[in-house]
């Protein structure tokens, strides 16, 4: 008798993992860290992939942990139409900048600030895939943007400039060779004549 009971429970549990596995959890993908500086706004990018099409109880969770890991903070909630927080630090300075059609629940934190360093998280749910995983932003709010990336971006800004300037002086030279060389042979088909 044990021997059945076992089978049936083999079968039962082969019966359920096919509904398990149709069930998949919802994956969130975002940046592992941003860089952004005081004063300014940044995008905090948060997309994800689903087994499920998108339902119309898809709902998504900003939650804000500052760096002291004190409690986390509530910045934004999405279920059919975007919420903003009604108190906080964040009141008023998140904007949704997301379409779920798309699979981007990313939002916009205006006027940043160095309190807001720390971890935002990013939580997906879209039933029936209502479990998996959390996404998680770290956020770092510089004074001033490093002289390294300055210097890199001013280097890579005028390099493509320079080289663009290079390609049109060696069109122009071409062309005008061109038409000397198409002078020239008609200048002698001309004396020929």
């Amino acid at each position: 008798m044990r021997g059945r009971a076992w089978a049936g429970a083999v079968l039962v549990l082969g019966a359920q993992l096919p509904a398990l596995w149709l069930a998949a959890a919802v994956e969130v993908y975002t940046s592992e860290e941003v860089v952004a500086v005081n004063g300014t706004n940044q995008r905090l990018k948060c997309t994800f992939s689903s087994s499920s099409p998108i339902s119309p109880q898809l709902s998504v969770t900003w939650n804000f942990q500052p760096q002291d890991l004190s409690s986390h903070e509530p910045v934004f909630y999405y279920l059919k139409e975007p919420y903003h927080p009604p108190s906080g630090r964040f009141k008023d300075r998140v904007t949704w900048d997301g379409n779920v059609e798309r699979n981007d629940v990313s939002i916009i934190i205006w006027n940043l600030q160095p309190s807001d360093n720390g971890t935002f998280t990013c939580q997906v749910t879209n039933w029936p895939d209502v479990y998996g995983s959390i996404g998680e932003v770290r956020l770092r709010v510089v004074q001033k943007v490093s002289f390294s990336e300055i210097h890199f971006l001013a280097v890579a800004i005028g390099s493509a400039s320079v080289l663009m300037i290079i390609v049109v002086i060696v069109v122009i030279m071409c062309r005008q060779r061109r038409q000397k060389a198409q002078q020239k042979r008609t200048e002698v088909s001309d004396t020929e004549l």
